[in-house]
């Protein structure tokens, strides 16, 4: 073979690895599957984390429309000034 054949070669057998890796990974992942209890835990720690993303969420959604308030009050407060 030619040293271009071969440089052509080179980035599709890493593909083609590459893509043979993640298959394994998602074969594996799915026949060594934990014991209920596990996910049982699993899922209710996930439950926990989400109720905490959301209650944080909750509280940086009311800082950005205290923010958004704030800015209002001072562009009217300008606006009736005659200064803005």
């Amino acid at each position: 073979m030619d040293p271009g054949s071969i440089a052509l070669l080179i980035p599709v057998v890493a593909i083609l690895s590459g893509a043979a890796v993640k298959i394994a990974k998602v074969r594996q992942g799915a026949g060594g599957s934990a014991s209920p209890s596990q996910d049982t835990a699993r899922l209710e720690s996930l439950e926990d984390e989400v109720s905490q993303l959301r209650q944080e969420l909750s509280e940086a959604q009311e800082r950005i429309d205290f923010a958004e308030r704030m800015l209002a009050k001072g562009r009217d407060e300008k606006h009736l000034d005659g200064t803005g």
